[in-house]
């Protein structure tokens, strides 16, 4: 008997230790919101902007499509589609930027990557890969658009 209170203890203490934990911070409302997952979490497209396959030296063409791919992405942004963008620096694999988009598949990624002037004109190329994080990523965006002091 007594082996088998020890065996029954041990079996509750390793069961009680692997039981899931409840966030007391949850806020359903958010969650719902934000689309999120019971972990808090949501597909997303992550996308790797390289050197396209135009080598034109044309400056007024470069110029125009690259005017065209910052006005499409402070679109993207207002739209809500376009949650993280940035550029690189220089590297050794001609990665010239990324960005997250809260789109969860591909095809619907593609189309608003199709909108974009220097992509159109293979200035850059995407690679895409469907990515899964948190879905509280989004409200940066309210925050980050009160530090920035000079716009593009």
């Amino acid at each position: 008997m007594k082996y088998v209170l020890i065996f029954l203890v041990i079996i509750l203490t390793i069961n009680v230790s692997f039981a899931q934990k409840t966030n007391p911070n949850y806020d359903a409302e958010l969650a719902a919101k934000l689309d999120a997952d019971d972990y808090g979490m949501k597909k997303f497209v992550f996308v790797i902007l390289k050197t396209g396959t135009n080598k034109s030296t044309d400056k007024t063409l470069k110029d125009s499509c690259f005017t065209g791919h910052m006005n499409n992405i402070n679109r993207l942004v207002k739209e809500k589609k376009l949650i993280v963008a940035g550029p690189m620096g220089k590297n050794d694999k001609s990665y010239r930027g990324i960005f997250i988009l809260d789109v969860a598949t591909l095809e619907e990624a593609n189309t608003l990557l199709e909108t974009d002037p220097a992509i159109k004109a293979k200035f850059l190329e995407p690679e895409l890969y469907v990515w899964y994080g948190s879905a509280a990523l989004s409200e940066y965006l309210e925050a980050s658009d009160k530090v920035w002091k000079i716009g593009f």
